[in-house]
């Protein structure tokens, strides 16, 4: 049985297509190896969002190569779309293929095999207006269901390169993320989360289909889900119909995470954001009135070019205005290729390494304040892995629906079910709770026979 090793880099849709491609070689009768053994076949996935992520994923695939010089080599992913040449160039690489085509990997690799020549399966992403279809039946790590709905980015911010490694926005037929979400939830997963490159721009390319509507279809139409959670949401996304949705909604949960990178509308505008900060505090606010206890997440990116301390300081008040339950933050990353890595006034490092981290200790403010008020509150989580804390090897760890962490103890059986649990210590990142009951399942799958 020939064997196949896989590398992911980069981001939760990478994570997700790997998943897709595993499938392809599982039907054509492949064994999955670990990426440290010795395989036939390495694929690495690679990643482009920074300058850095290319060059850990040309250290990647020299390992491979080392590990195995006889294997055939694959390179896939967003930096061997936007890069194929550069790949090419390194000896060992047998065959590419970018974000895109991967139903013709392994007919590549057979091939490569014949000819001994490198496959370059790589095309010009801009031209695709069509969504790949991958079957995803289920996940190797078992814990979480992500379901990936759209590809691509019409936005062109001036500090991405997603675009140009993505192509442009292209949703998935709306039958087949219905029948791929009954696959998870018959699989086993009690959440699903929606995911993709920009993944409440679902149905922007659709004429008479949107984003609301797949909530609205996800909800009704896939029996024994649970829970639905979205990945990510832009501000411009949060149409009244959306909130409607989540408003009446029992299933799509009380978090949301919705991408700010600055609170200035003077670096927004340089950073060819679609919105001001009074736009994206007033959908705020409506979300907030329709759901309260919501719990809103957001990336931040300081240290933009040109961003003085009067802009850094806006950026920081607003989010103390917002009160976010936590931040991602990011120093800017200066990225080869686009606009912003051209502009003047490049951000000197310590300078940005001094507002990442007032901004981090503003998030876990923000994240402690958000916990406490769940002290002694009774919520769902559903376990996803054993705590690896020595101390306490029986404690479970898992997400409520609105994103708090929480360690409980538990038994294994309970992972991947939906659990309530009593907040008894808030904190961040962890919060301490103790078991109440595992919710029954029985009377559920009752009323669905009858």
């Amino acid at each position: 049985m020939p064997t196949v090793a896989f590398h992911t880099l980069g981001c939760k849709v990478n994570h997700y297509e790997t998943e897709g491609i595993w499938n392809m070689f599982k039907e054509q009768g492949y064994e999955r190896v670990d990426f440290d053994r010795n395989s036939d076949v390495y694929v690495i996935n690679t990643c482009t969002v920074t300058n850095t992520g290319d060059k850990k994923s040309r250290q990647i695939i020299r390992r491979a190569i080392r590990k195995n010089p006889d294997a055939v080599v694959c390179v896939t992913g967003c930096y061997a779309q936007t890069s194929p040449g550069e790949i090419m160039e390194i000896p060992g690489v047998d065959v590419v293929v970018g974000t895109q085509d991967r139903k013709h990997m392994i007919h590549y690799i057979e091939q490569h095999k014949k000819s001994k020549e490198p496959v370059n399966g790589v095309s010009n992403i801009m031209k695709n207006r069509v969504f790949e279809e991958m079957d995803v039946p289920d996940f190797s790590d078992r814990t979480r269901a992500s379901l990936k709905i759209q590809e691509g980015c019409n936005n062109f911010c001036t500090f991405c390169i997603i675009p140009w490694s993505r192509g442009l926005l292209r949703s998935r037929d709306p039958q087949n993320v219905l029948e791929q979400a009954q696959k998870l939830v018959n699989a086993g997963y009690k959440e699903i989360v929606l995911t993709g490159i920009h993944t409440a721009g679902y149905g922007e390319d659709m004429k008479d289909y949107n984003f609301a509507m797949l909530l609205r279809d996800l909800e009704t139409k896939v029996n024994g889900l649970k829970r639905i959670r979205i990945s990510s949401i832009e501000a411009s996304q949060i149409t009244d119909e959306v909130i409607e949705v989540l408003d009446k909604s029992e299933k799509v949960v009380s978090h949301l995470h919705i991408p700010l990178q600055s609170g200035s509308d003077s670096v927004l505008e340089r950073m060819r954001r679609k919105y001001s900060s009074s736009y994206y505090k007033e959908k705020v606010m409506n979300l907030k009135k329709a759901l309260p206890g919501l719990a809103i997440t957001s990336d931040v990116i300081v240290g933009f070019p040109g961003e003085t301390n009067e802009e850094f300081q806006e950026t920081y008040d607003f989010i103390k205005e917002i009160g976010f339950s936590e931040l991602h933050v990011f120093p800017y990353s200066r990225r080869t290729g686009t606009p912003a890595a051209r502009m003047e006034n490049q951000v000197d490092d310590e300078v940005k390494n001094n507002r990442v981290h007032q901004l981090i200790e503003l998030s876990e403010q923000l994240a402690k304040a958000y916990a406490e008020n769940y002290e002694n509150e009774v919520l769902e989580v559903i376990p996803e892995e054993h705590s690896h804390d020595e101390e306490h090897p029986n404690q479970l760890i898992g997400y409520t629906d609105n994103y708090l962490k929480v360690a409980f103890s538990g038994t294994p059986d309970m992972i991947g079910k939906l659990v309530r649990v009593k907040i008894t210590k808030a904190g961040y990142p962890l919060n301490q709770a103790t078991f109440v009951k595992v919710l029954d399942e029985i009377a559920y799958d009752e009323v669905v026979s009858h």
